[in-house]
This record gives structure tokens, C-alpha cells and sequence, in this order.
């Protein structure tokens, strides 16, 4: 299952995020732990804000890298769909209502 994370900074830590995002190495923010694989990341650096897609079978996994983060920002979890997997859903749900 993927999922799309999305994430706003407040003001007042913005700079202690950047001090704990600089010190971290490439393998660091790279790993988001057992069961979690991070797809991208992007990061709107003028408006404190990002969006990051993972994909994992374990939701509690996820849950736990996010909250590494959550003191930190506000963060929206969505679980989301690749286009295949969007295109076989809109099938069944155009067979659901017979259109």
C-alpha cells in the first residue's frame, strides 16, 4: 500500500528541523524503518512545507517514522493509488453502478 504524507512547518521550528535534517547522513533520511520504503520526497523549502509518498504493508510501521516527525510539524497521512491500481477501482466501481 502507498501512501502520501504531507507536511507543514511551523514558523518556530523551522530551524531546529533544519538542524536535525542537516546533521542527518543521505542513509539516515533514506531509511524510514523496517517494513517502510521511502518512494520520494519533495520539499517546498520556501513554504516550509513537503509532500513524501511511502509504501509499506505495515500501517503501524508508518505510523512510527511519522512520528519521529510529528513533533515537529503538522502531518497529513493519506493512503493513495498508482494509476493501475486507480484503473482496475474506476472499473469496479463503473460495474458497481452499471454506467
Amino acid at each position: 500500500m502507498k501512501f502520501r504524507v504531507t507536511w507543514n512547518i511551523h514558523e518556530d521550528k523551522w530551524l531546529p528541523i533544519l538542524k536535525k535534517w542537516i546533521a542527518m547522513s543521505p542513509q539516515e533520511r533514506a531509511n524510514a524503518g523496517d517494513g517502510v520504503k521511502i518512494i520520494g520526497r519533495w520539499l517546498d523549502m520556501a513554504g516550509r512545507t513537503g509532500v513524501l509518498i511511502l509504501e509499506s504493508n505495515d500501517l503501524a510501521a508508518v505510523q512510527r517514522y511519522i512520528g519521529h516527525w510529528n513533533p515537529y510539524m503538522d502531518i497529513e497521512l493519506t493512503p493513495v493509488v498508482d494509476d493501475e491500481e486507480s484503473a482496475a477501482i474506476a472499473r469496479q466501481i463503473v460495474a458497481d453502478n452499471n454506467a
